[in-house]
């Protein structure tokens, strides 16, 4: 036996709504359990988040009146997921978010409420104009909450004015703040951050934990949930498995850097998904690309000066696609957003998620660029003018008819979620003429560690590995490849962090 400096019941690794979560399912079971994250504030992702969880039959979407069922969800999941992972883990995440909505709900900490946000794939068998997304109610920020709580985006990298209010991704964490600090048997530590595991034999043991004032040893008598998310600000980690991008394009916390992914490989945990993200496009800001959301004008040109994608189409879709010419050599980055002058000159990004800052700064790093006519601005961005001119005057054809023939943008309901059912197809008609830098962003990376359907880590040759679970960014997505909706990357890390201490809970009860 090793020698440890504290034991608990159940470590868990990481703050955001996964190992938030597994924290509160497995203290609400009884079990004595130390929640670990290495930053100075609890949240993660999730924090930056919308907050969203895609959750189909649950009891908030039916009181708001959905007429979904499950078997149309499981066609949809299906016909957008494929193989790619397990059928049996689709299974156990379509089946579980329901449940676990019922249970949270039973606890007054926690509210939630329908919020209309359609499926990625609307061309798929079952998918829903309405979506199957339900996200926590506002919550009133307090002293307590703002100070151990990781800021929106826009407090923390922009400076903007913290809100009264906490909503989205920060509401949900607020609302799991709450709940667990009720609990006696549930510590939250900050700055502590996991450098290794200790397996005993077959079984996962305890963890190795890195804090001011040393390390220490905690033996976890039931297990340890790795909910820590991935390793998207870990560029050699990235270069390593092929991830595209960069780390500075990534949306996540600075402590996201897949360490607690490398520990669980070193004692033999396998992997998959290893290259793939969340991804999105991002307008580039002098410090990196950023997710950007609701475009609802302009064009994307290439290096020829051509469109070649549709503008609206949902983000890790067209983030896919990107990629997928960047590969070819078809695309070079960045590539360039197109517009006019009707928004004074501000790229049309309704929701971009780290707030525009000084246009000077844009415009001193060469990100923006302005002129007179169409023809000077290919000139300023180094495409052929006419090819520019004559791709601008083809879509704005396509704007004054209403149809696009060559992408079909405006053809799915998410395209025209941010044009409030309008077409997004506007034309670019008033000088100056404006030009913004576009590249890769991500949500987050998606491959880690391999599980079966109740989030236990399985060894490289596929074997269970006895006391350690993954979930969130952590696991290898359930999802695969694809991002089937709004809400997906939240709700499959609480599913399984809530299926992994479901499952600890259990195994204690049996002894």
């Amino acid at each position: 036996m090793s020698e440890w400096d504290e034991t608990c019941d159940v470590l868990v690794v990481g703050s955001g709504a996964g190992g938030m979560t597994g924290a509160y399912a497995a203290a609400r079971g009884g079990l004595a359990t130390i929640l670990i994250e290495s930053t100075q504030s609890f949240g993660g992702m999730s924090a930056y988040s919308g907050g969203g969880m895609w959750f189909p039959g649950n009891a908030v979407l039916k009181r708001g009146g959905s007429d979904d069922t499950m078997d149309a969800a499981r066609t949809y999941y299906r016909s957008v997921v494929g193989e790619r992972t397990p059928r049996a883990l689709q299974d156990a995440f379509l089946e579980t978010g329901a449940r676990l909505i019922d249970d949270l709900e039973q606890d007054p900490a926690f509210a939630f409420m329908v919020y209309p946000w359609p499926d990625y794939f609307d061309r798929k068998p079952q998918a829903r104009a309405d979506g199957r997304h339900i996200v926590p109610v506002p919550l009133p920020s307090t002293p307590e909450l703002k100070a151990v709580l990781r800021p929106a985006l826009a407090e923390e990298r922009r400076g903007h004015p913290a809100p009264d209010e906490l909503g989205s991704g920060q509401a949900l964490i607020g609302r799991f703040l709450l709940a667990l600090w009720k609990m006696g048997n549930a510590e939250l530590r900050l700055g502590a951050e996991l450098v290794a595991l200790v397996r005993e034999g077959e079984r996962v043991t305890g963890a190795v934990v890195r804090t001011k004032q040393g390390e220490r040893r905690i033996f976890a008598r039931r297990g340890v949930i790795v909910a820590a998310g991935g390793f998207e600000r870990n560029a050699a980690m990235r270069a390593r498995f092929g991830v595209p991008g960069e780390s500075s394009g990534s949306m996540a916390p600075p402590g996201n850097t897949g360490r607690p992914i490398e520990a669980a490989m070193a004692i033999g945990a396998g992997v998959d998904l290893m290259d793939q993200a969340w991804w999105s496009l991002g307008l580039v800001h002098p410090e990196g690309a950023a997710f950007t959301l609701g475009l609802d004008g302009g064009i994307f040109v290439d290096q020829a000066g051509r469109r070649f994608i549709n503008e609206s189409l949902a983000y890790d879709r067209a983030g896919r696609e990107v990629i997928a010419r960047v590969r070819d050599r078809q695309l070079t980055l960045p590539f360039w957003l197109i517009y006019d002058n009707r928004d004074g000159g501000l790229p049309p990004a309704q929701y971009p998620t780290v707030p525009l800052g000084d246009p000077a700064h844009y415009r001193a790093a060469g990100l923006w660029r302005s002129a007179a006519t169409i023809e000077d601005l290919a000139a300023a961005i180094g495409v052929p003018s006419g090819t520019l001119a004559n791709t601008v005057a083809r879509f704005n054809s396509f704007a004054d008819s209403g149809q696009d023939p060559d992408f079909a943008r405006g053809g799915e309901p998410f395209e025209r979620l941010f044009t409030g059912g309008a077409s997004p197809l506007k034309p670019i008609v008033k000088p100056p003429f404006h030009a913004a830098a576009f590249s890769i962003s991500d949500l987050g990376t998606k491959g880690g560690l391999r599980t079966d359907a109740t989030a236990r880590v399985l060894d490289q040759k596929g074997r269970v590995i006895p006391g350690l679970y993954a979930a969130g960014n952590s696991m290898a997505a359930v999802s695969g490849e694809a991002y089937p909706g709004g809400g997906n990357p939240i709700g499959s890390s609480m599913v399984f962090a809530y299926l992994a201490a479901l499952d600890v809970v259990k195994e204690a009860a049996a002894f």
